[in-house]
């Protein structure tokens, strides 16, 4: 018989890709390659479902004969390998990001004479209202907690973004754009300390206890499904991190990120001006481990955060830390720093790079901002948290408004800087 290749990423199985396995099934033996999570992030969001559970499915569906891994969004290496005679695929492929998959395999299979049979796209179908659909029957903790391992697995860079609210939350989950053909958008929420002491008027020094900043997570679990980073600040005493943990864990966070410094917290930015102590190596290694003693699950992860730029300790100091909480059990290590460019923090993840440490690396451009993703890309970051961006922006704006009123004694100047009553009435869905 002749043989078959049909790609997909099959995270929503729908009447369409029956239709092309019916197809396929129709010129002889059918290999189904499911692109793996990492193949599939490279152009798009994660899929909803584990590659495991993906092929599992496949290999059910009556006309499939075996079910292989893609690892790229390229065909080619497993055409090579698998010469079929026939690739199978819609026909909606021919504009957009994959036009040039398309044109790789038809180069591809005339080599040995293959041929590419194009299936029309099935009308009625439409995967941008199936994931709508999906995001709004809403996520469980369980699988929200697994989302970040599930990012860093994959390969590319997370992007993450401050939440200080639920209507900051729809926000990250919703807002994405087109670049180059290239869907962006941000992949998780950082639940930040400084942002929730700010909105209640309250110093950044853990004057807002846990139980408060819990309500904060509550908001955004509501309405959203992607996942979030906790700053767990100092994480407290290691007594009290342990409930911190199993409550976060509980709720479906991904991670928490605790900082290396002893005493009254006040804000890294800030650094020598203020007066800041590190915590000895080993009392917070310790810390670490008496933390992933507690948690319940092995998807959650403890990032421990270093703060000897900050305190002028030095690299050296902050590369023998690393290892050191690292050793402890860190899954992740952020090296933080306020320097106006990200010289130091490029220095450092190349030290940490020759040093063969394998933790994903964390930063936070807020001051040196002039850095891109691809240059921390290279470098070896693997999560970049805009930490307090939104609330930044939405301050000023609402000192800008205010301002205008009482000037003009009245709304209407402020305008043209606001959403209209109708926006924000449809903004929230059932609202109208």
């Amino acid at each position: 018989m002749k043989s078959v290749y049909v790609g997909m990423s099959a995270d929503i199985i729908h009447t369409g890709h029956l239709n092309i396995i019916n197809k396929a099934a129709k010129l002889g033996t059918v290999v189904v390659g499911v692109l793996t999570d990492k193949a599939i992030a490279s152009y798009k969001r994660l899929p909803y479902l584990e590659y495991a559970q993906r092929k599992k499915i496949v290999e059910s569906i009556k006309g499939v004969d075996r079910v292989v891994p893609q690892p790229t969004l390229d065909y080619r290496p497993n055409l090579r390998e698998l010469k079929p005679d026939y690739v199978v695929h819609g026909d909606d492929w021919r504009e957009g990001i994959q036009q040039k998959t398309r044109q790789q395999v038809i180069d591809t299979l005339a080599l040995w004479g293959g041929k590419l049979v194009e299936v029309p796209y099935t009308k009625g179908i439409s995967s941008t209202l199936l994931n709508k659909a999906v995001k709004e029957i809403g996520t469980t903790p369980e699988i929200r907690l697994k989302l970040l391992r599930r990012l860093l697995n994959a390969g590319k860079l997370v992007r993450i973004l401050e939440a200080h609210s639920g209507l900051t939350g729809l926000i990250i989950e919703h807002t994405k754009i087109d670049h180059n053909g290239e869907t962006r958008e941000f992949d998780g929420m950082w639940a930040s300390s400084l942002t929730d002491s700010t909105l209640k008027g309250k110093p950044d020094i853990e004057a807002v206890d846990i139980t408060s900043r819990i309500s904060n997570i509550n908001d955004l679990m509501e309405v959203t499904t992607k996942p979030v980073i906790f700053d767990g600040d100092t994480g407290g005493k290691p007594e009290h991190l342990v409930f911190t943990i199993r409550t976060l864990e509980r709720l479906g966070v991904s991670a928490i990120i605790i900082e290396d410094k002893t005493g009254l917290k006040k804000n890294s930015l800030l650094g020598i001006d203020a007066t800041q102590t590190q915590e000895e190596p080993e009392v917070f290694a310790a810390k670490i481990t008496a933390g992933k003693k507690a948690q319940v699950t092995e998807d959650f992860m403890i990032i421990a955060r270093i703060e000897s730029l900050i305190l002028k300790a030095g690299l050296d100091d902050a590369i023998k830390r690393a290892k050191a909480y690292i050793r402890a059990g860190a899954d992740g290590i952020m090296i933080h720093s306020k320097e106006k460019t990200a010289d130091e923090i490029l220095q450092f993840c190349h030290l940490y790079k020759k040093a063969k440490l394998e933790a994903p690396l964390v930063v936070v451009p807020s001051t040196y901002d002039k850095v891109d993703e691809d240059e921390l890309k290279k470098a070896g970051v693997s999560i970049v948290i805009y930490a307090n961006q939104l609330l930044r922006s939405a301050y000023p704006a609402m000192v800008k408004t205010a301002e205008s009123i009482l000037r003009h004694q009245r709304a209407f100047e402020a305008r043209e800087h606001m959403m209209t009553i109708k926006e924000i009435i449809h903004l929230i869905p059932g609202g109208y």
